[in-house]
């Protein structure tokens, strides 16, 4: 296994035009590329940020429909990097969609994709409501990819919440995982950071986090900050608010380092519940 990888992720502002939202992630993907990133990854609804069940449902394609799968196949096999798709509304059924990322290989392969399992149902006040499982099935499996750096776990935003997916993730053997998101002004605030160095932190594993920034259609707000952690929850790169790129260079050396520092993903107990 390769024990260096550097890394990238891109922070944008996407609209509601899949084609559009392409066309301004392409510049950014080769920008990456000319870094140096061997793993590029982008952030949930890379080429979609549109509300409401309506226009989300009239807008979504399916699998075999969409321009964002052959589009991320190209720039992979173009760049030679491998490509976290951030996450693409994909049609399971007329009436059902799947909150979907995909993993590309430098061959243009699907390496592996996850669909999001814990919807964001939420009520975070001011008036703004999320109800995610009205237009979304939740996905029902956990789903990591095998890289030349190792088992790579895949999660989606609001799965950051749910501590036992990551842990899962580990131990299947994930020592980096990506959490591509759109999150809220206000949970941002609250969470955002905290959630993600307790997630790197609790599974001794590098998290790449890329997001969404700025002001939306329909005047939707997202909070930003994409970020790079490392196993013991060190913060290496910070994107701030502005659609760009930040990139780091990883030692994947630290993963075992921490893991064996504070082996907690060996010291699971049974126990009864209250």
């Amino acid at each position: 296994m390769t024990q260096h990888i550097k890394v990238a992720c891109i922070q944008t502002n996407s609209g509601p035009e899949i084609e559009g939202n392409l066309n301004a992630i392409e510049p950014l993907i080769r920008d990456a590329a000319k870094q140096d990133a061997q793993l590029i990854a982008l952030p949930e609804n890379v080429c979609m940020m549109i509300r409401g069940r309506a226009s989300i449902m009239a807008h979504a394609r399916a699998e075999a429909d969409h321009p964002a799968i052959p589009f991320f196949r190209c720039m992979a096999k173009e760049t030679g990097a491998w490509i976290l798709g951030g996450t693409l509304a994909i049609r399971l059924a007329p009436d059902k969609l799947a909150n979907r990322s995909y993993l590309f290989s430098p061959a243009g392969e699907v390496a592996a994709y996850y669909d999001k399992i814990h919807m964001f149902d939420a009520d975070i006040g001011a008036g703004e409501k999320y109800r995610e499982s009205e237009t979304f099935q939740g996905g029902n499996r956990a789903a990591v990819a095998e890289t030349p750096w190792g088992k790579i776990g895949l999660t989606i935003c609001y799965d950051v919440r749910f501590a036992y997916l990551y842990r899962a993730l580990a131990k299947a053997g994930a020592g980096l995982i990506t959490v591509p998101s759109a999150f809220t002004i206000p949970t941002g605030t609250m969470h955002w950071q905290v959630l993600l160095r307790a997630r790197a932190i609790e599974t001794g594993s590098f998290i790449l986090a890329p997001a969404q920034c700025g002001v939306h259609e329909s005047n939707r707000r997202t909070y930003g900050h994409s970020l790079i952690i490392d196993p013991l929850g060190h913060i290496l790169a910070d994107a701030g608010e502005e659609p760009g790129i930040i990139v780091a260079d990883l030692d994947l050396a630290k993963i075992n380092e921490a893991r064996h520092m504070l082996p907690s993903l060996q010291h699971d107990r049974s126990f009864e519940g209250p």
